[in-house]
Parts: C-alpha cells; sequence; structure tokens
C-alpha cells in the first residue's frame, strides 16, 4: 500500500521538490534549520507551519470534491470559528471551552451545507456559496465589527506554540490527516466515498446511503475549517471577520487539484493534497524570497490551476494515451470484433456437411 501510495504521489513529491530547489537557489540558506529559545526557525519550518490552514482546509476539501461536491465556505466558516473561540474565551471561560465552541460552529456550518446538499438536492457550488456570502456577516456579528483580540495562553499555544520544539499547527495538520486517512483507508468508508462521487445513483441502488455519507463528509470539511480558524486566530491573537480565511478556499481546492484529484469525484488521495497545499506554500515563499510583489501570488496560481485543468481535459489525456500507445510503451486495447451473422443457407450447408 506504501508503495502504491508512493507511485500515486510521485509527480507531486517532484513539483515539490522543484519549487523547493527554486527556493534555495533563492536564498542559499533556506534548508537552515537551528532552535532558539527552544523552537525551531528556518524557512522550511515556516512553508511547514504557514501552510497548516491550507491543509487542514484541504483534508475536509478533498472529501467533498471525491462526492462530486465544492465548499466554498470553508473560508468564512473560519472567520465563524475564529470569532466564536475569541468571544467566549474574552467572556472569561476556559480555553478548551472555546475550542469545543468553535468546534461546534463549525460542525453545524458543515451539517448546514450538508442538509442543502444531500436532503434538498441543491448544487454544491450555490448551497456553499450561501455560507460564503452569510458566514462573514455572522462572524462579524459575533465581534460586534471589530478585531477582537484575546492573550489567553491555551488558545495562543494553538496558534503559535510549540510541541517539542515545533510549532503546534504543524502537529495538528498531521495527526488529523493520520486521523481521517485511517478512518477512510482503514475501512470501507473510502470505497464507498468514492462510489458516491463516480456514480451516487448506482451508489444507492448498490445499498449505499448517500444521503448520511454526504451529510457526514460536508460535516467534516466544516470541522476542518473551524480548526484552521482556531488556528489562526491563535497565531494573531484575535479574531478577524474581515481577513481571517479570506480567500483561501480558493488555495483549498487548489492543492487538492494540484494533488492530482479529479473535479468529476471518485478516487481522491489525502496525501497528494497535503503536498498540493506544501507546493502553494513554496510557490509563495519563492515569490517573497524573489522580491517580486505579492500580487503575483494570484497570477501564478491561476495559471497553476489552467495548466492542471488543461492536463486534466479528456482530450489531453486522450492525446497522452495514443502517443504512449504509438511509442509502444503502452499496447492499444484491441476491440472484440463483431461476430460474423451466417445467413439461413450457409446454416443449412454446414448442417449437411456435418452429417
Amino acid at each position: 500500500m506504501i508503495r502504491a501510495t508512493l507511485r500515486r504521489v510521485a509527480p507531486q513529491i517532484f513539483i515539490l521538490g522543484l519549487v523547493l530547489l527554486l527556493n534555495f537557489l533563492l536564498s542559499p540558506g533556506f534548508f537552515k534549520v537551528e532552535m532558539h529559545q527552544g523552537r525551531l526557525f528556518g524557512n522550511l519550518i515556516d512553508v511547514l507551519n504557514r501552510g497548516a490552514p491550507v491543509a487542514l482546509l484541504s483534508i475536509g476539501m478533498t472529501l467533498v470534491i471525491a462526492t462530486r461536491g465544492i465548499d466554498l465556505s470553508v473560508g468564512a466558516v473560519m472567520a465563524i470559528a475564529g470569532a466564536v473561540a475569541a468571544s467566549v474565551v474574552t467572556e472569561g471561560s476556559h480555553w478548551l471551552v472555546a475550542v469545543f465552541a468553535a468546534l461546534g460552529a463549525g460542525a453545524l456550518c458543515g451539517l448546514w451545507n450538508g442538509v442543502l446538499v444531500a436532503i434538498f438536492r441543491i448544487q454544491p457550488i450555490v448551497a456553499t456559496l450561501v455560507l460564503m456570502v452569510a458566514g462573514r456577516g455572522i462572524a462579524q456579528l459575533l465581534t460586534h465589527g471589530a478585531i477582537l483580540t484575546f492573550n489567553d495562553p491555551g488558545l495562543v499555544r494553538l496558534g503559535g506554540g510549540t510541541i517539542f520544539s515545533v510549532p503546534t499547527p504543524i502537529w495538528l495538520w498531521i495527526a488529523l490527516a493520520l486521523i481521517v486517512g485511517i478512518v477512510v483507508r482503514r475501512s470501507a468508508l473510502g470505497l464507498l466515498i468514492e462510489a458516491t462521487g463516480i456514480n451516487e445513483r448506482s451508489a444507492r441502488l448498490a445499498g449505499i446511503n448517500a444521503r448520511v455519507l454526504l451529510v457526514a463528509v460536508y460535516l467534516v470539511a466544516g470541522l476542518c475549517a473551524a480548526i484552521a480558524g482556531i488556528v489562526v486566530a491563535g497565531d494573531i491573537r484575535g479574531a478577524d471577520a474581515n481577513n481571517a480565511g479570506l480567500w483561501m478556499e480558493l488555495d483549498a481546492i487548489l492543492a487538492v487539484v494540484i494533488g492530482g484529484n479529479s473535479l468529476l469525484g471518485g478516487r481522491f488521495s489525502i496525501t497528494a493534497s497535503l503536498l498540493g497545499a506544501l507546493i502553494i506554500q513554496s510557490v509563495n515563499s519563492a515569490i517573497l524570497l524573489s522580491g517580486m510583489p505579492v500580487e503575483f501570488n494570484l497570477v501564478i496560481k491561476a495559471l497553476i490551476i489552467i495548466a492542471i485543468l488543461v492536463i486534466q481535459s479528456p482530450r489531453i489525456k486522450h492525446s497522452l494515451y495514443l502517443l504512449r500507445a504509438s511509442s509502444g510503451t503502452q499496447p492499444p486495447v484491441e476491440r472484440p470484433s463483431a461476430p460474423r451473422r451466417r445467413s439461413a443457407g450457409t446454416e443449412r450447408i454446414t448442417e449437411e456437411g456435418r452429417t
């Protein structure tokens, strides 16, 4: 299984290696990691740490896209979760209560999206667009339109603290990826998600409760977004309803697509999506190290999306298949010839010959 996974993510590993090499050429000390005051510092650590929110979002987004859906509300859910956590902790409650309240808010948002998609049969892009638009308004109502700051050590540690000298957000996205990966790959849940994404109607006829599965998938996406919102709020020590998670839903979708997961649903790989998130953060780091304006991030991401969609198009895939077949690396599939129909006279002559 590990060997199959490595073959599956080999292109993403190669691309990540190239981008990291570009960062090294721009800054020869890019791979240097040092310890300072009990914390690891370095550009490579920053890539793993700053890419944590997108990595967390990509875990839930991978499952949603595998069911042939999309979730445009994860950025707004991040803002809601951060606002809930900041509001609860500033009222004097324990930071664990704030965390569970934020997770509950994220679960409710995911449940809302899941019900609209699975029960009311609304298109996922429209159903999640509703919460994308209204979510930031809800977050602003919770923070009264201001940046709500806090200094609670427990909540701050989730975004800016360390565990064994490694930043806490890195541990969070690795742990969540392992938990979700084990659940979907060590059980039949992953196959059920893929079957639903390939053909939901056939999955229902096969006995799969597709509605419950869709609700569960969007619920997980909401929880992942809530964790990302808690991390961002803990990092800046406040809840910024206007900017928290802004446009991060696009980064999450891009990470899933870079990971080679099809937007048409079906087979998926969480590991590949995480590599896609690291590639995005490595590209951001390369732009900053090169001294180019930050606005180039949007242009480069747009070019990456266009390139990947073109590569995944059926016409390009068919052309590559024909190219491999003509070069002899992959023999073309021979279609079985239709059996010849005999005439009545031919069949009579055959019977006379046998007698």
